[in-house]
């Protein structure tokens, strides 16, 4: 039981309080006046005292004794029962002939007001490939307008002549490695999103591996002719993730996540070219230093390192 902060008795107070009523044959008057309480107080805890011993210096709950207007368990399970069967909380009180507001608090108190917490959860299944290009999962998200300051959601006015643009930051992420290829682009079109691509797989290839496999969402541009002639021009095999499921390409929301974090709001820039400059700096940081708890606190460039069992030349 927790004390109020202003109680002006705690156990050991009333254990003085006791003590100087019973042994020492205090008045309750004067007892009461040392310790700041009136006369009744000191009757109550000297009266818990002889009754209940040592235990009655501590505080109750203050629940009652009896609660005859409480629900009575078998209505509590008739409730839990029909919920179970996905039936609404009209429906559970047509049924049971209990009030609305009674088997909708029920339900609460249970965790069942949703009927989504009456599904199982999905298990998790976690992968990685073994090799590195054997998956590469491309991913974008918009970024705040063109303006200094404010929250990436901010409603606040433009400055008067401010040019306000959204920038879409587009991702690529070895699954094997963690290592990142990341950009700042204007707009998320196929055009955009297939140049993303090829450079993207430029610049792995540059690194002696080849991208066999790309994860991508159902995103316009990523369902572009445009983008499935790159996939087929790279020689690689374009799998999707389930709709409305996006910790099926986890690792690349991961990453953007922590670019959103770590990168773009973790100071408010000037501008936006100020922005765009501090992106390479902290791309290099994330591959050759951030350790990764799932790669045994290693960096992407170490796992890469030992993957392929070469040296990699940093990126300038």
């Amino acid at each position: 039981m927790n004390i109020h902060k202003n109680a002006r008795l705690r156990p050991a107070g009333r254990a003085l309080l006791v003590r100087r009523v019973t042994l020492e044959h205090q008045p309750a008057s004067r007892v009461a006046r040392a310790l700041s309480v009136s006369v009744r107080t000191v009757h109550k805890w000297v009266r818990r005292w002889r009754r209940e011993g040592p235990d009655g210096l501590e505080d109750h709950s203050s629940r009652p004794h009896h609660s005859p207007r409480q629900l009575r368990r078998c209505q509590r399970r008739q409730i839990l029962r029909l919920r179970r069967q996905r039936l609404s909380a009209l429906q559970i009180a047509r049924c049971t002939g209990l009030p609305v507001s009674t088997v909708v608090t029920v339900q609460h108190r249970l965790g069942l007001n949703r009927l989504a917490r009456l599904t199982p959860p999905v298990p998790v299944i976690r992968y990685e490939w073994p090799a590195p290009g054997d998956l590469a999962a491309p991913g974008r998200e918009e970024a705040r307008p063109h303006r200094p300051g404010g929250a990436p959601d901010s409603r606040r006015p433009p400055d008067p002549g401010a040019r306000i643009g959204w920038e879409y930051l587009h991702v690529a992420i070895d699954d094997a490695t963690r290592l990142a290829y990341v950009e700042l682009l204007a707009d998320e079109t196929g055009a955009s999103v297939t140049g993303f691509l090829l450079r993207a797989a430029a610049w792995y290839a540059a690194r002696g591996v080849r991208l066999r496999r790309v994860m991508t969402d159902n995103g316009s541009g990523y369902v572009s002719l445009r983008f499935a002639a790159a996939v087929r021009q790279l020689g690689a095999r374009h799998l999707r993730t389930r709709p409305y499921r996006p910790r099926t390409n986890g690792k690349a929301e991961r990453l953007i996540q922590t670019l959103l974090r770590e990168w773009a709001y973790a100071r408010a820039y000037p501008a936006s070219w100020v922005r765009r400059r501090a992106l390479g700096p902290y791309l290099r940081f994330y591959n050759s230093q951030r350790p990764h708890t799932a790669l045994g606190f290693r960096s992407p460039q170490q796992r890469w390192a030992a993957l392929v069992n070469n040296v990699f030349v940093n990126d300038s």
